[in-house]
């Protein structure tokens, strides 16, 4: 399951989007991963969620990043969220792109919750993508 938080920059996406990994961290029975750049959230978020720098990994587009969250998932089957914190600061604003990865990462990731934050107004978002806004 895909859910997208979009707004504008300043907008409270991130916060949101904290809330949302502590409550999964406490209720999770599973793995818990936080997805973003530049280790930006290393003390908003409980110690028992894997925090993963993309820039580390080498995370610089749409394709890099579903091969990573492809791997992921590969690797361990008790990972049941993941969460993104800004996406097209990780793969760029190619938003056809970004659709595109959206779709594959839904078909991947069917029995795992999948929530990013999108720096854009919603208007400005393709309609493939529009449609995982919750």
């Amino acid at each position: 399951m895909i859910n997208l938080i979009p707004g504008k920059k300043g907008t409270g996406k991130t916060k949101i989007l904290i809330d949302a990994i502590k409550e999964a961290a406490e209720k999770s029975t599973g793995n818990v991963v936080c997805i973003e750049r530049s280790m930006k959230l290393t003390y908003d978020i409980p110690h028992n969620v894997r925090l993963v720098d993309a820039e580390e990994y080498g995370i610089n587009s749409y394709d890099a990043f579903y091969g990573f969250v492809a791997g992921m998932l590969a690797g361990n089957y008790d990972i049941q969220e993941i969460y993104v914190d800004g996406i097209l600061r990780i793969g760029g604003r190619n938003y056809d792109e970004f659709g595109a990865m959206i779709e594959k990462v839904a078909m991947l990731a069917k029995d795992v919750k999948v929530v990013f934050t999108v720096s854009a107004d919603p208007e400005e978002l393709p309609t493939k993508v529009k449609d995982f806004i919750k």
